[in-house]
């Protein structure tokens, strides 16, 4: 089992930044990949970002240049550094974790205003 706790999520001008954190718990050491999944209301979840144990990153085309994940660190928590935030980044973001299984948190708001 793996546990993930999201935080740093909240209401942001367009052009800022925020930095979501996700904590990983439990069974880490049969992660194989992590990501960042965003959904927005009246829309499916999407892929934002992900991260494989050997550190290869993929992006969403629409937040490539603007956006970073990193693998989780010595406190067991991985982030997601959003810069150049855009109105249409908001949505509620939800971190993820493989090992065979796949977790989910619980999920942290992200709004962007104009």
């Amino acid at each position: 089992q793996v546990q993930l706790v999201e935080s740093g999520g909240g209401l942001v001008q367009a052009g800022g930044s925020l930095r979501l954190s996700c904590g990983v718990s439990g069974s880490i050491f049969g992660i194989v990949a992590m990501g960042w999944y965003r959904q927005a209301p009246g829309k499916q979840r999407e892929l934002v970002a992900s991260i494989t144990g050997g550190g290869r990153c993929h992006y969403a085309d629409s937040v490539k240049g603007r956006f970073t994940i990193s693998s989780f660190d010595i406190k067991n928590t991985m982030y997601l550094q959003m810069n150049s935030l855009k109105p249409e980044d908001t949505a509620v973001y939800y971190c993820n974790a493989q090992s065979g299984d796949e977790y989910w948190g619980q999920g942290t708001q992200v709004t962007v205003s104009s």
